[in-house]
């Protein structure tokens, strides 16, 4: 199954302040996020953000926060998103297929994508846009994912996707802008 820009719902996990700094690439990962919050703007897909434990963990990042200004960044205790219903009621989560990327993979993001893909969503996880503090973690945590159905692409996978098709006014910008 591909993904569909009409289908689609960006879901980012707890980028934030505390947490950034101890996650191996941890400047690829935040260029990745802000990436896709980009494409998927440009593209009017809905997004979402979560934060765990803001109190202690801090806040999204400011980079995103600038980014996600307007939409809905919801505060959670569980690891997974699936368990809080704020979360699950965002218009990103109201979509059929979900784009998921953030941190930390083999915690939160897992416990997130496994739980929708249960509530019977297509749930697609951004490997260059996931990480933890432990590059093996990651590696576990998307090997384990595939196993349980969850697709694991790329960022381009995801704009390629979200596109369809080339020579329209709409991909020769996004390619201008955000695949060269």
């Amino acid at each position: 199954m591909l993904m569909r820009a009409e289908r689609c719902g960006l879901l980012i996990v707890d980028v934030q302040e505390k947490l950034l700094p101890h996650m191996h690439e941890a400047q690829t990962l935040l260029g990745n996020c802000a990436w896709l919050i980009d494409v998927a703007r440009r593209l009017e897909i809905p997004i979402a953000a979560s934060e765990q434990y803001p109190q202690g963990l801090g806040p999204t990042v400011g980079q995103l926060r600038e980014k996600l200004r307007g939409l809905p960044i919801v505060q959670k205790v569980s690891f997974s998103c699936a368990q809080e219903p704020a979360v699950l009621e965002t218009p990103a989560l109201s979509r059929a297929q979900i784009v998921v990327a953030g941190i930390e993979a083999h915690v939160c993001v897992l416990q997130t994508a496994a739980e929708l893909q249960a509530l019977g969503k297509d749930v697609f996880v951004v490997a260059d846009a996931v990480a933890s503090r432990a590059a093996s973690s990651k590696d576990l945590a998307c090997n384990r994912l595939r196993d349980l159905g969850v697709q694991i692409v790329s960022r381009e996978m995801v704009a390629f996707e979200w596109l369809q098709r080339a020579g329209t006014p709409l991909f020769r910008e996004i390619s201008r802008e955000f695949l060269r």
